[in-house]
């Protein structure tokens, strides 16, 4: 059985919040766990962190950009009676909001409240067949009007869901926000055990979840050689989705992505195709190639940046993202970690 190889690490970046616009936290722990082995460590306007660790005056530069930021809610509204009204933060299925628990972060304290909703006692039977929007929704607090919640929250906090970390069976993890702590943590563990002639700036990016923004702005500063976007990717192998649907399976090792978004997102160029794929076979690392036709990565906005950067997207299959909880494979990570070092010594 494969095991992660720092556990704690990747608990503490599932649990610590971060939803897109503030990333603070996570980036305090990419610093925290890089500064031993960056030769400089810097943050951009944005809020992108880039930790560099230099390579041969002659050697290629190699971008790894990992998304900092997880979908979430913010408050939006404090109603008369006190309830909050919000509004979500990246790609959110309505369905999946009814009666979560949340945690309101205000300046001063952690506010937990649970979101309400109509109750279905009270349903009409055509509404029951339909999926509540989140317009209709509200957090409640506990406060007794609005005056009193004023004091516990304010507009523009924001809302995680409050979730744990769990070491499931079988060589899996549990744990909200995988997608992307799981890329932070390959990041990270990438840039501890790399040994290359090239310079590798290993990247915490900002707001993926809602723009590709951070992305865009610090390929276009470090204007790499190649680049790598490290993130999750969808698994098929549990009931509700097909292996048509997304073709990967957990503990069959990373995804290669070869075309997302029907290919309007990116189109791996046969260059890094065959460099992933000679580094996998060579190192007997198992992968798994995927075209998908919906979502996209950090990998969109860098490969368009100045005259255009070499750029791959290598993923952890994920079951149930872009939910309060997710499953992933510890083989699969630490497989992408493996792959990518081997890639990068031998440039």
């Amino acid at each position: 059985m494969t095991t992660i190889r720092n556990m704690k690490l990747l608990e503490e970046l599932s649990l610590t919040p971060a939803i897109s616009g503030n990333e603070e936290d996570i980036r305090e722990i990419i610093k925290r766990e890089l500064k031993p082995v960056s030769d400089e460590i810097e943050t951009d306007t944005m809020g992108n962190v880039i930790c560099t660790k230099k390579g041969e005056d002659d050697g290629p530069t190699v971008m790894l950009a990992s998304h900092m930021d997880e979908i979430g809610l913010m408050v939006k509204h404090i109603t008369d009676e006190g309830f909050v009204k919000f509004i979500k933060i990246g790609g959110i299925n309505d369905q999946m909001l009814i009666n979560q628990a949340v945690i309101i972060h205000s300046d001063d304290e952690k506010v937990p409240g649970v979101i309400g909703s109509k109750p279905p006692h009270v349903t009409k039977p055509e509404e029951r067949k339909k999926v509540i929007p989140y317009t209709e929704m509200f957090i409640d607090i506990g406060a007794n009007d609005k005056e009193e919640a004023k004091k516990m929250v304010s507009i523009g906090d924001m809302i995680t869901f409050r979730s744990w970390f769990e070491e499931y069976p079988n060589d899996k993890v549990m744990g909200k926000a995988l997608d992307n702590r799981i890329g932070c943590y390959v990041m990270m563990e990438i840039m501890k055990r790399v040994e290359s002639r090239a310079t590798i700036y290993g990247v915490g990016t900002v707001q993926e979840e809602v723009g590709l923004k951070g992305a865009k702005v610090s390929s276009y500063s470090l204007n790499p050689d190649y680049a790598f976007a490290l993130d999750t990717t969808l698994a098929g192998d549990h009931p509700g989705i097909t292996l048509e649907e997304a073709p990967c399976k957990m503990g069959s090792g990373p995804a290669v992505i070869l075309a997302d978004r029907s290919g309007d997102g990116v189109i791996t160029p046969k260059v890094m195709k065959d460099m992933i794929i000679d580094a996998a076979q060579k190192e007997d690392i198992p992968i798994q190639l995927e075209v998908s036709d919906g979502g996209t990565t950090d990998g969109t906005a860098i490969h368009l940046n100045r005259d255009g950067i070499i750029t791959g997207v290598i993923s952890v299959p994920t079951r149930y993202i872009h939910t309060p909880v997710s499953v992933a494979s510890a083989s699969d990570i630490e497989n992408t970690i493996e792959l990518l070092v081997a890639i990068l010594n031998d440039l």
